[in-house]
């Protein structure tokens, strides 16, 4: 082989070299770049609100017992007619309370009632509803049932069907407010965890929006609701 021809191998042997190092280590910085873009970092956010029921629903529950059918129903009618007027005059309006009618029970026809003589053979009882978004009327009138009471209305209401329902119908309102609160709690959240170690804080990677809840606040005030969401949110981090 000729000095040419050695010179020549010798250039192109460098040249791939040359070419190979340059290639390694682009391809070394496009991993580091690529690992580094991969970090991430998943935080929630969260948002709570307190708010005031809209629409409260309130069964009122009454009962009364006598041994002549026709003389029980007038009775009922009665009591359904004091409980409305009581209602009325309390605040409530008028096309907020309706009324079911009279469950009437013959103890004479129940079988599994023993031998023994009941006092009275029918009993009744009837449920008048209040449906009204005036929520202040209604829980003031509430504590003055006794009235009634003392005109000889007996109140029952035990059953898990005659519990007083408070309801919060504007959770579209609140919803834009409360998604954009917990976003940025949760990124405020990445900011300290970032800072924490030493990264820096990217964009949203992937985020992803929880189930909004509405709950009593306590038990005292269960009018007031409480609705929380919590937001999931994954940054990008980078050094």
């Amino acid at each position: 082989m000729n000095a040419l021809n050695i010179r020549s191998a010798l250039v192109l042997g460098l040249t791939l070299a040359l070419g190979l190092a340059v290639l390694g280590y682009q391809l070394a910085g496009a991993a580091i770049e690529v690992k580094q873009y991969d970090r991430s970092v998943t935080v929630k956010g969260l948002a709570e609100r307190d708010v005031i029921s809209d629409i409260v629903l309130w069964p009122v529950e009454f009962a009364a017992a006598g041994n002549q059918l026709e003389e029980l129903y007038d009775l009922m009618e009665q009591h359904t007619g004091k409980i409305k007027a009581f209602l009325i005059k309390s605040g409530v309006a008028a096309e907020d309370i309706t009324f079911l009618s009279p469950s009437i029970t013959d103890k004479s026809a129940q079988q599994w009632g023993g031998n023994e003589r009941a006092e009275f053979r029918y009993t009744a009882t009837q449920t008048v509803t209040v449906y009204s978004k005036n929520i202040e009327a209604v829980r003031a009138v509430m504590s003055q049932l006794s009235e009634l009471g003392k005109q000889g209305i007996v109140f029952t209401g035990d059953n898990h069907q005659s519990q007083t329902e408070y309801i919060y119908t504007s959770l579209n309102q609140i919803k834009p407010e409360m998604i954009e609160e917990a976003t940025r709690n949760a990124r405020e959240v990445g900011e300290k965890f970032a800072k924490d170690s030493a990264s820096k804080l990217g964009k949203i990677k992937k985020a992803s929006q929880g189930q909004f809840s509405v709950s009593s606040r306590d038990r005292s005030n269960p009018h007031i609701k409480k609705v929380r969401v919590v937001s999931t949110v994954e940054y990008y981090l980078s050094d």
